[in-house]
């Protein structure tokens, strides 16, 4: 990745906020978040002019719906400032290196990928882990409304009944990292979303991501 001459303000803003982590170690490894982002970025990306899907088909798997998908592509960070910031900072050496010893993964051949999903009623995805192509996942969630507050990813266990055994907190600029596994069953139970639930994904991913178009 190259590196650039110095960090930004969101660069610097995640490797605070990643250093003051809560480190969770069942039933997988995973870190919770609390004020992921500046708040201007977060302001920012709830401000892009992209619409939740109009006519989304649910049923429990993001790919159904991925002609409507969108990405802070290169395309996209050329026409947003926000968009670029983010790749930026996620591509510095600063984060990346922050990330390696804080997981344990290595990303020195990864590939960062950048989505902005928002969530309306209706959605769910089934427990399921990240395909091993990925890297590295972490979701920030962007929504402030107080109905949405059990709308944040669940955990399951690994039993053949994937039981939910936690849920992360959903409040605005909070998040979750994990590094995908075979035992990182995570998803979204059913239940109903009130408003539109907005969160950012970011992954690294192999060089033999297929989905070149999905790269930051």
């Amino acid at each position: 990745m190259d590196q650039l001459i110095a960090p930004n303000a969101v660069a610097l803003q995640f490797l605070h906020c990643l250093a003051n982590s809560e480190r969770r170690t069942t039933p997988f490894r995973y870190w919770l978040l609390a004020g992921a982002l500046p708040t201007s970025v977060v302001d920012a990306i709830v401000g892009l002019p992209f619409l939740p899907p109009g006519e989304a088909h649910f049923d429990g798997r993001r790919e159904t719906n991925n002609s409507a998908r969108v990405y802070f592509s290169p395309e996209n960070q050329r026409r947003f400032p926000v968009c670029r910031d983010l790749a930026d900072a996620f591509k510095h050496a600063l984060v990346t290196s922050a990330i390696e010893r804080e997981t344990g993964t290595d990303l020195s051949q990864g590939q960062l990928r950048i989505e902005y999903c928002q969530d309306v009623d209706g959605f769910w995805l089934e427990p399921h882990v990240d395909i091993p192509v990925k890297l590295f996942t972490m979701l920030v969630y962007l929504s402030a409304e107080p109905e949405l507050r059990e709308a944040g990813t669940d955990i399951y266990d690994a039993t053949p009944e994937h039981r939910r055994v936690g849920t992360a907190p959903y409040e605005r600029n909070k998040g979750l990292i994990f590094i995908p596994g075979k035992d990182t069953w995570h998803g979204f139970s059913p239940r109903p979303i009130t408003g539109v639930r907005k969160s950012i994904i970011i992954n690294y991913v192999a060089p033999t991501w297929r989905d070149t178009f999905e790269l930051a």
